[in-house]
């Protein structure tokens, strides 16, 4: 694990910077899963220092283990080097105390799609963080005005909905809630260019742009599958040799995770009651099975631990 962050070291490392450029010194994200870790690689890739925060010991170590093997497999393609890795894992800093990110300005969330928790989460930051700081959930279904509502800086609060893999995927989408202030987006905008993202403006509305789009395709190749009109792989090879996509709509579900994808689904159907978004019973199947996708080794197909089909 990286060594603990001083924070007095920190903050006055940042005093010394310019001022336009204090905001992006050092970015607190809290919850190191699959997506957490990809958001701290791809903002400490950028030469930002990055403080992630976990519930407890265990999980934060397993958030850490996690980018480090993330970033082998990364150096095993070709795709990085063994100096950049050391680089990266020299600016993330472990903790279990939501406190230490008292000297950020920049908070970004990666926990699990759950209104409440998300709300929760940011009353306690705004309880011992700077009253000013912007708040950034990384949500791909939830109401950003819903997950203000309770907050004095409702303002401040914004969504980037980054796609996983996050260090590979260059689009962000920034999504404002009813009270998002123009400065917040602007700065957060900003942000997104900084580690190396294209944004894209997003009003708030159930799924916003990808998730609203992609949800409806992974469903009907889950129905293809299940009717028996083709095999997992000949739908998957449809899809890329007919419409140019790099990989077919089961790999793609294998790879966000079928956990994942069946709670935006079930979100999605509850915000707007339409069939379209109504989980495939083949997906809520999987799902009890524990077939999860690559994270866990087998999902619609079979996974090797470096991600790739067997």
């Amino acid at each position: 694990m990286a060594e603990k962050l001083k924070f007095e070291d920190l903050e006055s490392s940042i005093s010394s910077k310019h001022k336009s450029d204090d905001k992006f010194q050092a970015v607190g994200v809290i919850g190191l899963g699959v997506m957490g870790h990809g958001i701290a690689q791809t903002v400490a890739s950028a030469g930002i220092e990055v403080i992630g925060v976990e519930k407890n010991a265990e999980s934060l170590k397993a958030g850490i283990d996690g980018l480090s093997r993330a970033m082998d497999l990364e150096i095993r393609r070709w795709g990085m080097t063994t100096s950049e890795k050391r680089a990266v894992m020299s600016r993330v800093h472990g903790t279990t105390d939501l406190a230490e990110l008292r000297g950020c300005d920049i908070i970004i969330e990666a926990v699990d799609e759950n209104l409440e928790l998300k709300r929760q989460l940011i009353e306690s930051y705004y309880s011992v963080g700077k009253e000013d700081a912007v708040f950034i959930s990384n949500t791909a279904t939830l109401s950003l005005s819903k997950l203000s509502q309770a907050s004095r800086r409702a303002d401040r609060i914004i969504g980037m909905h980054f796609l996983n893999p996050v260090p590979q995927t260059p689009l962000v989408e920034i999504v404002r809630g009813m009270k998002t202030s123009d400065e917040t987006f602007e700065l957060v905008k900003s942000f997104a260019r900084r580690i190396g993202k294209t944004p894209v403006e997003v009003f708030e509305y159930p799924g916003f742009i990808t998730t609203r789009t992609i949800l409806p395709m992974l469903n009907e190749a889950m129905h293809v599958l299940m009717e028996g009109i083709a095999r997992a792989e000949d739908i998957d090879t449809a899809m890329k040799l007919g419409y140019g996509m790099q990989t077919g709509p089961l790999e793609m579900a294998d790879t966000m995770g079928l956990d994942e994808v069946l709670m935006w689904m079930e979100t999605m159907y509850h915000e707007l009651g339409e069939s379209r978004f109504r989980p495939c019973p083949l997906l809520r199947r999987m799902v009890r099975e524990r077939k999860l996708g690559k994270k866990v080794g087998e999902g619609f197909f079979k996974y090797n631990e470096d991600g790739k089909r067997l």
